[in-house]
């Protein structure tokens, strides 16, 4: 059964079942990934994978959630602790704080209408790093940053459906044999930021 967070709504798994446990003393959610999953539409035209689990809500129509996410100990290429938002298996995105082939942590963004557009955008000093993800009208607003305060703007875009959105928590390890992420400090509002390029 997955986790309940005051904070926030009703939690369930997307697009599969994983592994959760919230402490609600410490105020972290703990996500740990199996073996070897993904979410990836390869635009090369390789095989689909979506057996990754993210834990989280149906999105609010105006909302802006963001978490401190940290990893701790050892690595592997492209495990990341990531804030989800999931459709079907043709819509989704997902911001990530991924480890990089070149042995950097980085912010790492994908977005998925049909096939995935992946975006590398800059490394990360240390084991964490805070993510956003707000719903503006049609479109949706990835930010990072390094303490929580000032916010860079990282990504714009729409996903190319009408149906309810999954937003959530997700970690994944696609060449790993498991990636535990954790979830501190996460803040659910129901307003976005003004400017979207200004910090706020």
């Amino acid at each position: 059964m997955p986790p309940t967070i005051k904070e926030l709504p009703t939690l369930s798994w997307q697009p599969t079942s994983g592994q959760a446990v919230y402490d609600a003393g410490g105020a972290s959610l703990t996500l740990t990934a199996a073996a070897t999953v993904d979410w990836s539409n390869d635009a090369l035209g390789g095989p689909q994978q979506h057996a990754a689990a993210a834990l989280g809500f149906v999105a609010p129509e105006t909302f802006s959630l963001s978490a401190k996410v940290v990893i701790d100990g050892p690595r592997t290429t492209f495990d990341a602790g990531a804030l989800s938002l999931w459709v079907n298996p043709e819509h989704w995105a997902k911001l990530c704080f991924e480890y990089s082939p070149q042995g950097e942590t980085m912010i790492v963004s994908v977005v998925t209408n049909g096939y995935s557009d992946d975006c590398n955008s800059r490394p990360v000093q240390g084991n964490w790093t805070y993510l956003r993800v707000s719903r503006v009208g049609p479109g949706w607003v990835f930010h990072a940053s390094a303490d929580g305060q000032f916010w860079e703007f990282i990504r714009l875009f729409r996903l190319a459906s009408d149906a309810p959105v999954h937003v959530g928590f997700l970690a994944q390890a696609p060449l790993g044999e498991s990636c535990v992420a954790r979830f501190e400090e996460i803040d659910l509002r129901l307003e976005v930021p003004e400017d979207l390029r200004d910090g706020s």
